[in-house]
């Protein structure tokens, strides 16, 4: 009898936020291990993990059944409601379960449970098999648990008739006593209606010694203690439990184990990668997307190059137009012509509505089709930005424009897009904010009403350290006080487990900061979609990995408040210079190097910290390209070439190359190698690789794939010794670039964000009073900044008059007093100002 078979069809994942503490992983491996053929993930009303549980078990050999928990309500039972559970059979049956899904998650109310009126579910039957629910809280199986066999009849009886053989009754077996009577009941209907039963156990977390975490999570949700824990209607026996020990339990009912793999056999829909879904671009020209951008792209270079006085030169003319053709072939090819036509459209909406753009971000700045047709503001060829950095068609990926807007006005493009696509077809991007080390130790240590100064201190012991968080276990490691608190102390210890037992689950769901997705068609019907609150924008309800594997193409569209910034200055310097463009300036200004060389550069977008000061003091800057070097060096890692790169430029260490084909290529940075485009330039000359294919060793070098850089290193090799270079020698280069490849930089972005830095810096040099009339109005709500501000202001013997209060925001303004230029900044930005704001 052990030896039969048996499936798991009701499992809630972490993705059953503040309930779930079941991971993919270990179901994987669980089921692997106990040769559980199948799994249903059956998360309480949101599909959240279904992609990702999906593909992590059809990868390992283990059938998904891809299911949900609902909430539903009917006429029994006034403002009730109860759990039905709804597994997916086919295709059109997990579509049903989107649209059920998204029913149940549009624009609800988070602190209403989220519910769902049974006929909806009967129209959306389709493809689904519908499980009753347990006994305290089933749909069919509470009614009995109350003594209320009436309405369980009536109920099984619609349900058997709407569904027939797709209709299951649930069988939960635990040791709370009632269960036993409603068992009784629930058996006799089966027996009377003629519906199937079948063996489940509701499943949250890995074993019983888990299931004092799970109370605490769940206190934790609901902001009590331990002290005011009510009954749960859960129990210890809520794991996920092995074949043998479900087998075991309903040794009476093999039927009910039996019908699991039935009901597995039943469903054969799973989600699978899609090929990418591009929204058709909708152009007032005529003609498909690929002649479309060829056109605007020859008539945008025409433009570029007359405004840089380039068209009189003939040959750079020649390598302008041959870069381009490159570009839109493998623009065409790889059938990414309306993306580009897309960011495009709306980019130039933004500009032809004064809505700030940044320059450009990301690799999408190497593209010379993305500076023809205003998506960047760059010169790819001027400035040495590679387009294989950004789109290689050797690696077949999608291209990723980061476009950075006034923070102030990102909305408006946004709404743009939805006018313009349809606002059924735009969404944002979800993301799940999990539970980190510091915050575990708080929120349980709230729970067991521990002392908060006891519990501050040794979440204090936790380092942190927001770009990579520190683990508990790794805590646990590297801090020996933590430990040795941990060892002494029962409380403490108890604390620390709990807090390990919940760490890293998901807690929150939240937006991605920039990405939305456009689709060609109506979202609701595609994917599942969360919202909050009624004309929100929704969100997808799988995370960017997964909307990505579903088909559906991410555009980012950033808050930059430092475009704002300049924005707002260049409207100062306008009332008095009506001509003024701040994408005009001199790149060359001397006043400008000057000020860097002091290290005056409070203010200053990306150049402002004391490091980055004392770098460029040392540094001396007297070309743009100093800054797009500074920009890409200043982080851990790279920093250390800061001193060597400070040496060369001024003759006080000999420049060496490690070959003298690469003098052209490094030449810009002293023969040290910055950028990621340097690794793949010094590939394509030593040893004969295609731009595309060393951006696939650039990849390798960077991940540090130990398979692929055997490979790799072997073809660098083979086409060094076409250059007659020995073995040994292209060996020893190999691995010295391998080891600047592992932080080098992007030199797209690094130049984008300096061309900002540069904007920033001669503003500050050229009209500091607009400059700081600006940057203060933007960091009202920041008094620290504030402080600093007025401090280098007084270094700059600038008078800063008092702020406004209680007006307009766009109040700030350069002000004369006493034939004194004056700045006055505007505090209406904070909200709620009180006396002691005003007075800080």
């Amino acid at each position: 009898m052990l030896s039969q078979s048996f499936v798991n069809l009701r499992t809630h994942t972490n993705y059953s936020l503040s309930e779930g503490m079941l991971t993919s992983n270990y179901i994987v491996d669980f089921c692997k291990e106990d040769m559980q053929p199948a799994c249903a993930i059956t998360d309480t009303s949101n599909l959240f993990g279904a992609f990702e549980f999906s593909e992590k078990l059809f990868s390992s050999g283990i059938k998904p059944i891809i299911g949900m928990q609902v909430n539903v309500y009917d006429k029994f039972f006034d403002g009730e409601h109860f759990e039905l559970v709804l597994l997916a059979k086919s295709k059109k049956g997990y579509e049903n379960l989107v649209i059920i899904a998204n029913k149940v998650n549009k624009a609800i109310n988070l602190n209403i449970h989220k519910k769902v009126n049974i006929d909806f579910l009967i129209e959306h039957k389709f493809g689904l098999i519908f499980l009753s629910g347990g006994y305290q809280n089933g749909y069919i199986g509470k009614p009995s648990f109350l003594g209320e066999k009436q309405i369980c009849f009536e109920r099984a009886k619609m349900l058997q008739s709407s569904l027939g053989s797709d209709f299951y009754i649930e069988l939960q077996r635990s040791d709370i006593k009632e269960t036993f009577i409603a068992e009784k009941e629930i058996l006799s209907l089966s027996l009377e209606l003629d519906i199937p039963i079948v063996a489940t156990n509701d499943s949250y977390f890995e074993n019983k010694n888990h299931f004092e975490a799970f109370e605490m999570l769940s206190l934790i949700e609901k902001s009590k203690t331990i002290s005011s824990k009510s009954e749960s209607s859960l129990s210890n026996q809520n794991y996920f439990k092995s074949r043998s020990e479900m087998i075991s339990l309903f040794t009476d009912l093999p039927e009910a184990i039996q019908n699991t793999i039935i009901i597995a056999q039943k469903c054969s829909f799973c989600l699978k990668p899609k090929d990418l879904s591009l929204p058709r671009f909708v152009h007032p020209e005529t003609g498909n997307e690929i002649s479309i951008l060829k056109k605007i792209s020859k008539e945008g270079l025409e433009r570029r190059l007359k405004e840089n006085n380039i068209l009189s030169d003939l040959d750079r003319v020649k390598i302008y137009n041959k870069r381009l053709n490159d570009e839109l072939n493998i623009i065409s090819k790889m059938g990414f012509s309306g993306y580009f036509l897309i960011v495009s459209d709306f980019v130039k909406w933004s500009k032809d509505n004064n809505i700030p753009v940044g320059p450009g971000r990301g690799s999408g700045a190497g593209s010379i089709v993305a500076w023809c047709i205003q998506i960047t503001e760059l010169d790819p060829i001027k400035w040495g930005l590679l387009f294989e950095r950004f789109l290689n068609p050797e690696r077949i990926s999608m291209p990723d424009f980061d476009i950075d807007f006034c923070q102030d006005r990102r909305d408006e493009v946004i709404n743009y897009i939805k006018n313009k696509y349809g606002h059924e077809n735009v969404a944002q991007i979800i993301t799940f904010g999990s539970l980190q080390a510091r915050a575990a130790i708080r929120d349980v240590g709230r729970v067991l009403e521990m002392p908060y100064s006891q519990v501050d201190q040794i979440a204090k012991l936790i380092p942190a350290n927001p770009s990579n968080p520190v683990t508990l276990s790794k805590a646990l490691e590297t801090q020996e006080e933590l430990l040795k608190i941990k060892q002494e102390n029962e409380e403490v210890s108890k604390l620390i487990n709990l807090s390990l037992s919940i760490e890293g689950l998901n807690r929150h769901v939240s937006t991605h900061a920039a990405g939305i997705v456009i689709a060609e068609k109506k979202l609701d019907n595609i994917i599942p979609l969360y919202s909050e609150k009624e004309g929100d924008i929704p969100a997808t309800q799988f995370n960017l990995k997964y909307i990505e594997k579903a088909g559906l193409v991410k555009f980012d569209i950033l808050g930059l408040k430092t475009l704002t910034i300049i924005s707002h200055t260049e409207k100062l310097i306008k009332k008095n210079n009506k001509d003024f463009r701040i994408s005009e300036v001199n790149l060359s200004d001397e006043k400008v190097f000057s000020m860097l060389s002091e290290g005056n550069t409070i203010g200053v977008f990306q150049l402002e910290s004391k490091g980055m000061q004392s770098a460029l003091r040392g540094l001396k800057p007297d070309r743009f390209e100093d800054i797009i070097a500074v920009v890409a060096l200043y982080r851990p890692g790279p920093m250390e070439n800061i001193p060597s790169y400070i040496n060369r430029k001024h003759g006080d260490e000999n420049i060496v190359y490690m070959h003298e084909r690469l003098s052209d290529i490094l030449s810009e940075t002293y023969g040290i190698f910055i950028y990621q485009e340097q690794v793949m330039q010094a590939a394509q000359v030593l040893a004969n690789y295609s731009l595309s294919s060393a951006d696939i060793l650039r990849r390798a070098m960077g991940k540090k794939d130990k398979k692929e850089m055997e490979m790799q290193k072997e073809n660098f090799i083979a086409g060094a010794s076409k250059i007659g270079m020995k073995r040994s020698k292209a060996q020893e280069i190999f691995d010295q670039i391998s080891a600047f490849a592992g932080y080098g930089f992007n030199k797209s972005h690094a130049a984008a964000y300096a061309l900002i830095a540069y904007q920033c810096a001669w503003l500050k040099a050229n009209y500091p009073h607009e400059f700081f009339a600006s940057l203060m109005t933007y960091d009202t709500d920041n008094v620290e900044k504030i402080s600093i501000f007025v401090n280098e202001l007084k270094r700059m013997n600038i008078k800063v008059l008092p702020p406004c209060i209680n007006l307009s925001f766009d109040q700030f303004s350069v002000e004369e007093m006493n034939n004194e230029k004056c700045i006055r900044y505007s505090l209406s930005s904070l909200k709620n100002v009180g006396n002691e704001a005003v007075k800080k």
